[in-house]
């Protein structure tokens, strides 16, 4: 292994990059294993062979194109899990329309700003999800919907947006029904999908996903098929997943955990896609990776919590699971460990990325030592440059913390419409600026520290809140912990804890103190400590700091230090 002496890293790699675009590729993958399993949606008993979905998927392209949607025409998907969603995803890219997913959780103003920021032609939508009505949401959008034929809507607050497509089986005024489109097609369309298939171009754009950044609004990362066709290909590889694997994917497909760490990797690898649900629930996984089979499962942390903290976790036999990712947000050794020996994950992987590189960039490998797997999230991807620099943007030494840059396929195009913020993520050499702080040993092994933003300084001491919640894990009382800095007049910022007990526990802010002195560094030690039951979070399990930032200066009747 050559040792780096520089934080410098490079995927080189004799496996090479595939040159497809994401419908020839799939093509590819029934042809060679029509008949071995493709997906299972166990909450609509769907049950298909790489064969049968390609029957549905070829069917919805032509049907779309008879809609008069065209190459490059971005249409949007708002909807839970489920096995039209995968459908969609692969129904899009051989048409070479644009697929823009929509976050199930957005409410009217959300959803305005998406179908607007990228100019919609369409949009697949479910009918209701958990206290969501989106059809009413539509016609409050757009009232026009109740009197124009399907297809022909004239919107004034939606203005590119023409056809709603509705996936429930009930017709819904001014929307096509998805069960609808297939017959829509003829003879021509279907002939033009297969011309189709050797037009398109893998660096075509195919899919925009919007990151959910903390401040602003949100921007629509432009990906191609190249950017994530290849990264879930990779992804596959290093869970050395092949035709024999079942998947069990709880997390969201409008996320790149779905689509590409699981669909994509599935796919390319002749693998099953096995959705325990709609949306996750801890049963319904454990339920579903016992009944299927499953020889591997992907989830944030506080996903595998929910699971293993579950009341019957007992009951179930998991033996068959083999790998999977936990990804997302950062792992805790300790949690980690637990999946390891309770869920039989011995060869489970840890993967750090973000939306703009497709999402991938790091991954460990199935055989890297348990220690290396339980505090680190692995070495650079195959093809991937990485580099972590400086605030002078100098490549720092082996070990030292900076920003993390990576460069190569995997990086967005851009941010829709948007060259100024693309500008500013994407540098002129191609480094895409992660915001996040990391650092990459000799070995090559990369550790993220926190974000930059959630860097507290204390006194003029840097403190990465990550190191501090690993060392809180090792509390028997404490399930979960989350640091993050408020502000002080004193030392600029100060730290606060919020934590999460295990059932049952009891504890006071000074035990949580008294357990950290002589352990840890008196600066890294927090002032403020809160118990919850729960952590604000995004849907695909992000923990949002600000949020949390926000009510404690609330409480506290905290100010922001005002600075030169």
């Amino acid at each position: 292994m050559v040792r780096l002496t520089q934080s410098y890293a490079h995927g080189a790699s004799a496996v090479p990059l595939l040159g497809d675009t994401i419908g020839v590729h799939f093509d590819k993958a029934v042809a060679r294993w029509p008949e071995a399993e493709a997906l299972v949606v166990r909450h609509q008993e769907v049950r298909w062979t790489y064969r049968e979905l390609q029957q549905q998927v070829d069917a919805c392209a032509a049907g779309l194109l008879a809609l008069g949607l065209e190459p490059g025409d971005r249409v949007g998907i708002w909807s839970p899990n489920n096995a039209e969603w995968v459908v969609t995803q692969f129904a899009t890219a051989k048409a070479g329309i644009i697929l823009v997913n929509i976050n199930p959780a957005y409410r009217l103003a959300e959803l305005e700003y998406a179908l607007n920021k990228v100019g919609c032609k369409g949009l697949i939508t479910a009918a209701s999800f958990k206290s969501s009505n989106y059809v009413d949401m539509l016609r409050h959008l757009a009232p026009e919907l109740d009197s124009c034929r399907p297809g022909e809507l004239h919107a004034a607050k939606l203005p590119s947006l023409r056809t709603v497509i509705c996936l429930q089986q009930a017709a819904v005024p001014g929307m096509l029904r998805f069960a609808d489109v297939p017959a829509k097609a003829g003879a021509a369309e279907k002939q033009r999908l297969g011309e189709l298939a050797s037009q398109l171009q893998f660096d075509d754009p195919i899919n925009i996903q919007f990151t959910s950044g903390t401040t602003g609004s949100p921007k629509g990362a432009t990906l191609t098929h190249h950017n994530i066709l290849n990264n879930g290909f990779f992804i596959g590889e290093a869970m050395r997943l092949t035709e024999r694997d079942r998947l069990c994917i709880p997390v969201p497909l409008y996320h790149c955990f779905g689509m590409v760490l699981g669909n994509l990797a599935c796919v390319t690898h002749g693998s099953a896609m096995v959705y325990p649900a709609e949306a996750f629930e801890p049963l319904s996984v454990l339920e579903t990776v016992a009944a299927e089979r499953c020889t591997a499962l992907h989830g944030v942390p506080t996903m595998f919590i929910a699971e293993l903290d579950h009341p019957e976790f007992a009951r179930f036999d998991l033996g068959s699971l083999r790998t999977g990712i936990m990804a997302g947000a950062p792992c805790p050794n300790e949690v980690m460990k637990r999946v390891f020996q309770a869920m039989h994950m011995e060869q489970v992987t840890i993967a750090y990325g973000m939306t703009e590189t497709s999402p991938v960039s790091f991954q460990s490998a199935v055989d890297d030592p348990a220690e290396r797997r339980v505090s680190t999230v692995g070495r650079v991807q195959p093809h991937i440059e990485v580099k972590i620099v400086d605030a002078a943007g100098r490549v720092v030494p082996p070990g030292t913390p900076g920003e993390l840059l990576t460069r190569g396929y995997s990086v967005m195009q851009g941010y829709w419409n948007d060259p100024e913020r693309t500008a500013e993520a994407i540098d002129v050499a191609g480094w895409m600026h992660t915001g996040d702080l990391a650092t990459i040993d000799a070995e090559g092994y990369c550790n993220i520290v926190g974000r930059i933003k959630d860097m507290v300084i204390r006194g003029g001491e840097n403190v990465y809140p990550r190191e501090i919640e690993e060392f809180l894990y090792r509390h028997p009382k404490i399930q979960d912990a989350q640091i993050f800095g408020v502000p002080d007049a004193r030392y600029g910022e100060e730290l606060c804890a919020w934590v999460r007990l295990r059932d049952g526990a009891g504890a006071t802010p000074e035990e949580i103190r008294e357990f950290c002195r002589g352990q840890i560094a008196h600066y890294k030690i927090p002032r403020y400590v809160k118990f919850v039951d729960a952590f604000p979070m995004t849907v695909t399990g992000k923990i949002q700091k600000f949020v949390m930032r926000e009510q404690m200066m609330a409480e506290l009747g905290l100010q922001e230090i005002k600075t030169a």
